[in-house]
C-alpha cells in the first residue's frame, strides 16, 4: 500500500524524469535536423514520412539511450532540492528509516527499468526498423563494407572466402569457395572475383578452376565465368551493426545463431547488444541508489555540486561500458561478462554509498 510518502516522491521522480528526457529529445530533434535538412531536401523526402517514419520513431530510441543520464540526473536534482529544504531531514526524524525512505525510489526505478526494458524489446524494433529504412532512402544509402580476409560458412560444410568485398558493385574480390565431408576438403573453386547479377538473381563467378578430389585423385576445371546460385545474398556484406536494433530478442537470437554458423566476425557485437537489452534496465535501479545516497545529505555545493558530480560518476559509468565493450570485441573477453561487469561494479559503490547515507 502506497503512502502519501510514497506518492510525493514517486511523482517527483517520474515527473522530473519524463521533463528531463522530453526536453533533452527535443534538443536533439533540433540539432538531428539541422545536420539532416540538406539530404532530406537533396532527396526530397516527403514531409509526412520525416515526421512518421523517421522523427516518430526517433524518439523511442533516444528516449531510451538518455534514460540512465537522465533517470540519474533527475533522483539527484529533486532529492538535493528535498535536502536543501530540509524536508529529508523531517522525514528522517519523524521516525521513517532510511531504507523506508528507499522504497519510493526503488518503485519509481521499477517503473522506469519496466518502461526501458518494453521499449527495448518490442517497442524499439519496429520503430527502428522504420528508421533505419528511412536513413537509408533519404540519408544515407551507401553500404560500406571495410572488412578483409572475410570466411563465411554459408551451409554446413561450405564455406567461402573473400579477400574484400565492394558493397557498391557487389563484387567480391579474390573469391575461394571450399566443400567438406566428413571435415575432410572434397572440392576447392577459386576465381579472381564474384558478382551479383542483378536480372538472374544469381551470382556470376569470373576466371575460375575447380579442383575436384576424390580416391582416385584430383580433377581440375578451369573457366571464364560461370552462373550459380549460392546460400547468400549480397545483403549479407552490407550487414550494418544498428540493423539488429530493429529486431526484436526472438529475431536477435535467431540472427546470432546464423551468423555464428556463417562464422561471422560480428557475433560478439551481436551478443553485446543481446545482453544489453538486460543490463541496461537493471542499472535504473544502481544509478537512483547512487544518486539518492549522494544527493539525501546537503552538501555545501548544494545542488550545483550534486549535479556536477552525478553527471560526472554517470559519464564515468558510461565510459565504463564503452571499455569493457571494447575489451569484449577485440580481447576476447565474454560478451555477458563485458555487458555486465559494469553494473557489478556500479552496484557495489550503490552499496557502500547506501549505507554510509544510511548512518
Amino acid at each position: 500500500m502506497l503512502k502519501k510518502l510514497d506518492i510525493y516522491i514517486i511523482k517527483k521522480f517520474l515527473g522530473t524524469f519524463f521533463y528531463a528526457i522530453g526536453l533533452i529529445i527535443l534538443i536533439v530533434i533540433v540539432f538531428d535536423l539541422s545536420e539532416k535538412i540538406d539530404n532530406f531536401l537533396e532527396n526530397n523526402a516527403p514531409v509526412d514520412e520525416i515526421i512518421f517514419d523517421y522523427y516518430l520513431n526517433f524518439i523511442p530510441y533516444f528516449a531510451n539511450l538518455f534514460s540512465s543520464l537522465f533517470t540519474f540526473i533527475a533522483v539527484i536534482f529533486f532529492t538535493s532540492k528535498m535536502a536543501a529544504h530540509s524536508e529529508i531531514v523531517a522525514i528522517l526524524s519523524s521516525g521513517v528509516s532510511y531504507s523506508r525512505f528507499a522504497r519510493p525510489y526503488m518503485i519509481s526505478a521499477l517503473i522506469l527499468a519496466l518502461f526501458s526494458f518494453v521499449l527495448i524489446n518490442w517497442v524499439i524494433p519496429p520503430a527502428n526498423q522504420k528508421r533505419i529504412e528511412f536513413e537509408e532512402k533519404y540519408v544515407d544509402s551507401r553500404y560500406i563494407n571495410n572488412d578483409r580476409n572475410i570466411h563465411r560458412q554459408i551451409e554446413p560444410g561450405l564455406v567461402v572466402y573473400f579477400s574484400s568485398y565492394n558493397t557498391r558493385h557487389d563484387i567480391g574480390h579474390k573469391f575461394s569457395m571450399e566443400r567438406y565431408e566428413d571435415g575432410v576438403l572434397k572440392e576447392k573453386l577459386m576465381s579472381d572475383y564474384i558478382k551479383w547479377d542483378t536480372t538472374k538473381n544469381k551470382w556470376r563467378i569470373v576466371n575460375y578452376y575447380i579442383r575436384e578430389i576424390d580416391s582416385l585423385g584430383e580433377t581440375i576445371t578451369r573457366g571464364t565465368s560461370i552462373d550459380t546460385t549460392l546460400n547468400m545474398k549480397p545483403e549479407d556484406y552490407r550487414q550494418r551493426l544498428k540493423l539488429v536494433e530493429a529486431m526484436n530478442f526472438k529475431q536477435l537470437n535467431k540472427f546470432i545463431e546464423d551468423q555464428r554458423m556463417r562464422g561471422s566476425g560480428n557475433v560478439t557485437s551481436y551478443e553485446i547488444e543481446r545482453h544489453k537489452r538486460f543490463a541496461y534496465p537493471f542499472s535504473t535501479f544502481i544509478l537512483s541508489i547512487i544518486g539518492m545516497s549522494l544527493a539525501s545529505r546537503k552538501t555545501r555545493g548544494g545542488i550545483g555540486g550534486n549535479i556536477g558530480l552525478g553527471i560526472a560518476l554517470t559519464f564515468t559509468y558510461i565510459m565504463f561500458q564503452q571499455v569493457t565493450t571494447v575489451f569484449a570485441t577485440n580481447a576476447n573477453l565474454d560478451a555477458a561478462l563485458s555487458v555486465w561487469i559494469p553494473n557489478i561494479v556500479y552496484a557495489l559503490i550503490a552499496f557502500i554509498l547506501f549505507k554510509r547515507a544510511a548512518r
